[in-house]
C-alpha cells in the first residue's frame, strides 16, 4: 500500500480540526430563521392596543352644567389649542410676521364678475397663490366667502367643481377667494408632501402653522377688502378642504359661517374607522390633549354650521357613522343659545359618493342665503349654470417666486442652528451636570414612561443545540412585546437585538451574537416587526402623537423597562444593546441615555449620524414615524444623545462619513471619564 505523505497528512488534520471548529460555532441558519420568525403576538394584538390606547385618550365632551360654563370652556380650548398646539417654537414668529399681498392683474371671469389673481404669505417666504372671484357692480358690504380645496392634486383650485362655487358666489354678490392647499394644484410639488410637515415638528416648531396661517392669512386678505362685511365672512371646503373648513373656524372667531363638506369626524370614531384616520394635517402633534372634532363642532355655536356628509362616501368621513357624534356634541350647546336652528346637517345620495356636487353646492346656496341674505326674497338657491365659463389650469395660473419655501426648506432653515445645546462641556464636573440636566430633558421631551414588565412564556423549542424561549413581555397596562431568547451553551451575557424591519430581519447579527457566546433577547417593539400596526400603522403612529404620547418615547420606554427585567432575570449585569437601522438606532441612543444602570452599552448598526439626514433626505414620517418626535431636534443630536450615554461604549458599525464627522470629537468627551469611543466603522 502506498503511503501518504507526511505533510498531506498533516493538512488533512487541521483541515479536519477547523472544520468541527467551524462547524460548532457556527448557528444553523434554518433553525434560527425558525425561532426568529415564530409567532408570539395573539392575531391583530398590536392593532387592538394602539385602538384601546389612543382611544382611551382622546377628551369626550365634558359635562356642561350652564351656558356660561361652556363659554369657559371653549375659550379655554381655543387658547390651549393655539398656544400649546398651533403656534409653538418659531411658528408664534411666523404668526405675529407681517402679511405680503401681491396682486397680479386680472382675468375675464363671465357675466358679471372679474377674476383677479394674487399671492400672499402664509409665512415669511411661503406664497400662496389665489383667485378672487370679484362682483363687477359693488356698492356696501357684502359677504366674503373663504373657498378652499382638499387633496385634489392634479387640479388644485383649478378643479372644475370648485370654480362653480366660486363663480356662483360672485354672481350673487359676494367676494369669492379661491385658495390653493399646500401640495395641490400650483402647489404639487415634493417640498409640499403633508408628511414632510412633521420634520418641522421635529425642529420643535408647530408644523401645523403652515396650514393654520394659510387660512387665517387668506380670512385677513378678505377682511381687509373695501367691501367685505365682518359679519358675514364664511369658509367651505370638501375632504381636506371640509377639515380646513372646521379647523379655522373653530380656533378663528372671525369665521360666521361654516360649511365643511366630508373633512372630518372624532378623534374617537376614527380610532374604530379607518377610512377616517387623518394624515399628518389633520392629526396634529398634541391636538387631542386639548380638544377633539366633535369639541370644535360644539364650539362653532352659535355661528351658522352645516354639517355635509355623504350617503355612500367611497373615501373617508361616510355620514352614517361620522355625522352622528358630531350632532350629539354639538346639538345641546346650540339650543343652549337658543340656536338650535344654526346647526343643519345635509347628507348627499345622489351621488353619495365623495363630492362637492350639485346637490351639495345647492345646500350651501341655500345656507348662505338663509344667513347672509335674510331677508332678500329674490334670493334662489339653484345654481346657475356656468359650465362654458369654466378655466383652464394654465388660464388660472399664479405666478410664484422661484424660490418659495416648502416643508422641506422650512425644516431645513430651522435645522440649521440646532440642537441649541450643541456644545459640551469640556470639564468632567461640568459633563456628570449636563448629563443629569440632558437625561431630565430628554425623558420631557420624548414623554419617557417608566413601565414595569410582566414576563410570560409562550413556548419553548431546541433545535440543533440552539434554544428559544418565546415571552410576551407586558408593559405596563397598554402594551405587550414578543420577545425571542436564544441561547447556545452557557451564554457569557445578554445583548438586546432589534431591528428597523423586525426581529427576523436580523438573523445574521443574531448568529454572530450567539457565535460569540452572547445571549441574545430579540424583540420587536413598538410598530416595528411583528408589532406592526397591519397597514395603518403610521396612520396611528400619528395619533398617538396627537393624544400626547410618541413613538419614539414608547419605544425607547419598552426598551429600557426590558433592559432592566433582563439585567434582573440573567444575573444582574447590564445588558448591551445591538440596533440595525437608523429608527432602531435613535431608539437604542434615547434608551440608553435615559436608562444609565441597567444598560451596560450600545451597538449601533447602519445607524444615523445626524438627525439632519430625516431633513435631508425628506424622509417621510409613514416610512420612520419615530424619527419625528416634536423637539428632539431643538435639545439633542446624535452626538449630544451619544454623549448622554458616555462613558459607557457607543459602537457605530457599518457607519456612514455622517456618523465619522458628526462623532469625531466624542473621543476627548469620553476621556473625561477616562473611557475609550470606539472609532466608528
Amino acid at each position: 500500500m502506498r503511503q501518504i505523505p507526511w505533510l498531506v497528512v498533516a493538512i488533512i488534520y487541521c483541515a479536519s480540526i477547523y472544520s468541527t471548529v467551524a462547524g460548532g460555532n457556527r448557528v444553523d441558519e434554518a433553525a434560527l430563521q425558525s425561532a426568529l420568525g415564530h409567532a408570539i403576538l395573539e392575531s391583530g394584538k398590536p392593532l387592538a392596543e394602539v385602538q384601546d390606547f389612543t382611544e382611551s385618550r382622546v377628551p369626550r365632551m365634558p359635562e356642561v352644567v350652564s351656558l356660561a360654563d361652556w363659554e369657559e370652556r371653549a375659550n379655554q380650548m381655543r387658547s390651549e389649542t393655539l398656544r400649546q398646539v398651533i403656534f409653538r417654537g418659531e411658528a408664534a414668529k411666523w404668526r405675529d410676521a407681517k402679511t405680503g399681498v401681491e396682486w397680479l392683474g386680472s382675468i375675464e371671469g363671465g357675466p358679471g364678475y372679474r377674476i383677479k389673481k394674487l399671492r400672499y404669505e402664509a409665512l415669511p417666504g411661503l406664497w400662496i397663490p389665489a383667485l378672487l372671484y370679484e362682483p363687477d357692480q359693488l356698492s356696501g358690504k357684502v359677504p366674503a366667502i373663504l373657498n378652499v380645496n382638499g387633496h385634489d392634486r392634479p387640479y388644485g383650485k383649478a378643479a372644475p367643481y370648485k370654480q362653480t362655487r366660486c363663480i356662483n358666489q360672485a354672481k350673487r354678490g359676494m367676494l369669492a377667494l379661491n385658495v390653493e392647499w399646500l401640495g395641490m394644484g400650483q402647489l404639487h410639488a415634493d417640498g409640499y408632501d403633508h408628511a414632510l410637515m412633521n420634520a418641522i415638528d421635529l425642529c420643535g416648531t408647530s408644523g401645523i402653522a403652515t396650514h393654520y396661517l394659510a387660512m387665517t392669512r387668506a380670512i385677513d386678505l378678505l377682511l381687509a377688502h373695501d367691501h367685505a362685511d365682518p359679519e358675514r365672512i364664511a369658509v367651505t371646503g370638501l375632504s381636506g378642504g371640509g377639515w380646513q373648513t372646521i379647523f379655522v373656524s373653530a380656533f378663528d372667531a372671525r369665521v360666521k359661517l361654516s360649511v365643511p363638506v366630508a373633512g372630518y369626524s372624532s378623534f374617537r370614531t376614527r380610532v374604530r374607522n379607518f377610512s377616517d384616520l387623518g394624515d399628518s394635517e389633520q392629526t396634529p402633534c398634541d391636538l387631542a390633549t386639548t380638544t377633539d372634532y366633535a369639541q370644535m363642532t360644539a364650539m362653532m355655536a352659535p355661528r351658522p354650521t352645516m354639517l355635509v356628509f355623504n350617503a355612500s362616501d367611497n373615501c373617508c368621513f361616510a355620514a352614517e357613522h361620522a355625522l352622528p357624534p358630531l350632532l350629539e356634541a354639538a346639538w345641546p350647546i346650540f339650543r343652549s343659545f337658543g340656536q338650535g336652528e344654526n346647526l343643519r346637517a345635509h347628507i348627499n345620495h345622489d351621488p353619495g359618493d365623495h363630492n362637492y356636487g350639485l346637490d351639495n353646492r345647492v345646500a350651501l346656496y341655500r345656507m348662505l342665503g338663509d344667513h347672509f341674505f335674510p331677508h332678500d326674497s329674490t334670493f334662489d338657491a339653484s345654481e346657475i349654470p356656468c359650465d362654458s365659463e369654466i378655466k383652464s389650469k394654465d388660464e388660472l395660473s399664479v405666478a410664484l417666486p422661484a424660490d418659495n419655501a416648502d416643508f422641506h426648506t422650512l425644516a431645513l432653515s430651522l435645522s440649521r442652528n440646532l440642537p441649541h445645546s450643541a456644545d459640551l462641556p469640556s470639564e468632567h464636573a461640568a459633563a456628570t451636570g449636563w448629563q443629569r440636566a440632558g437625561r431630565n430633558k430628554l425623558r420631557e421631551v420624548v414623554l419617557f414612561h417608566d413601565y414595569d414588565l410582566k414576563a410570560e412564556a409562550a413556548g419553548s423549542d431546541s433545535n440543533d443545540g440552539l434554544s428559544s424561549s418565546f415571552l410576551r413581555l407586558r408593559l405596563g397596562e397598554n402594551w405587550t412585546v414578543p420577545a425571542v431568547e436564544l441561547v447556545r451553551g452557557e451564554p457569557k451575557s445578554t445583548v438586546i437585538l432589534i431591528a428597523d424591519d423586525g426581529r427576523k430581519s436580523a438573523s445574521a447579527v443574531a448568529s454572530d451574537l450567539l457565535s460569540s457566546g452572547h445571549r441574545v433577547l430579540a424583540v420587536d417593539l413598538f410598530s416595528v416587526g411583528e408589532s406592526h400596526i397591519d397597514k395603518h400603522d403610521y396612520l396611528f403612529a400619528l395619533l398617538v402623537s396627537a393624544v400626547g404620547d410618541r413613538p419614539l418615547g414608547l419605544q425607547a420606554s419598552e426598551l429600557a423597562a426590558i433592559a432592566r427585567w433582563a439585567r434582573a432575570a440573567y444575573g444582574n449585569e447590564p445588558v448591551t444593546l445591538v440596533a440595525v437601522g437608523p429608527r432602531m438606532g435613535i431608539a437604542s441612543l434615547v434608551a440608553g441615555a435615559v436608562e444609565k444602570d441597567a444598560i451596560g452599552g450600545l451597538e449601533l448598526h447602519k445607524a444615523l449620524g445626524s438627525l439632519k439626514e430625516v431633513i435631508e433626505q425628506k424622509i417621510l414620517f409613514s416610512r420612520a414615524a419615530e424619527l419625528f418626535c416634536f423637539g428632539l431636534l431643538e435639545a439633542f443630536d446624535v452626538r449630544q444623545l451619544v454623549a448622554l450615554v458616555a462613558p459607557r461604549p457607543v459602537e457605530f458599525r457599518e457607519s456612514s462619513d455622517r456618523v465619522k464627522a458628526e462623532t469625531a470629537e466624542l473621543k476627548s468627551w469620553y476621556a473625561l471619564w477616562q473611557a475609550d469611543f470606539a472609532v466608528p466603522r
